[in-house]
């Protein structure tokens, strides 16, 4: 059981994620993006940061990245996969979900601690969690806007693919407490198979007490577990 966690030019939310899954009792190990042959991993993890610095678009360079293809392979064969903040807009940029990720509408960098309300926890990222449950856990980024168009949106609610949405301490849905902008105050989103995760927020930055949180655990809990059944 060991999961791979990708590295692009640029990456630097990697080693946090390396030790947030070793915390969680996953062998994780850091995979070069020129990397093309991911046999032997279970999972796969895109961490956050700045691949190819951001050039062009988030994310637009990296869906190039040899590993991209494995990535995809295994994405295709059921295995979870899991992109966070750079790496949630990775996967849209490669098509392994659907929609894309926007500048804020603030048109600055945000970075602070926000609420979410969870939507769905039969996933293999989510099943420790309750429904409407309310996390805080902290997001980082300028491009975290979710947007889809009105078809897309509308396929994604229908089915349920919705996973995490902002919302305040209480779960309550408004614009005042949606930090991007996002369509619908979506924060992460699954594929229809429901193995492949994309979400802004960094659940790797709240899984321990001194951090402020610990409600980012239990989705690294819950892919160990995952893993294990699958095992």
């Amino acid at each position: 059981m060991k999961v791979a966690v990708v590295q692009f030019p640029g990456s630097n939310c990697d080693r946090d994620k390396v030790w947030a899954l070793e915390r969680a009792g996953v062998k994780a190990e850091l995979v070069w993006h020129t990397e093309t042959d991911l046999s032997g991993f279970e999972a796969v993890v895109l961490p956050g940061g700045f691949s190819y610095g951001d050039y062009l678009r988030s994310g637009a360079l990296a869906k190039f990245s040899p590993v991209m293809q494995e990535v995809r392979r295994l994405a295709e064969r059921g295995h979870p996969v899991i992109g966070i903040c750079n790496g949630f807009q990775v996967l849209t940029e490669a098509g392994l979900l659907p929609g894309a990720l926007l500048a804020n509408t603030c048109l600055h960098f945000v970075c602070k601690e926000v609420f979410l309300r969870v939507e769905r926890t039969d996933t293999p990222f989510t099943h420790l969690y309750q429904a409407g449950e309310v996390l805080r856990i902290p997001i980082a980024h300028g491009d975290g806007r979710y947007y889809a168009d009105p078809e897309t949106l509308a396929r994604l609610e229908d089915q349920g693919q919705v996973v995490f949405r902002y919302a305040g301490p209480n779960g309550e849905l408004g614009e005042a407490h949606n930090p991007n902008g996002s369509l619908n105050h979506i924060a992460g989103i699954v594929n229809e198979r429901g193995n492949v995760l994309g979400m802004m927020p960094h659940p790797e930055r709240a899984v321990e007490a001194a951090l402020g949180s610990e409600d980012g655990s239990r989705l690294f809990q819950a892919l160990r577990m995952s893993l294990e059944v699958v095992g």
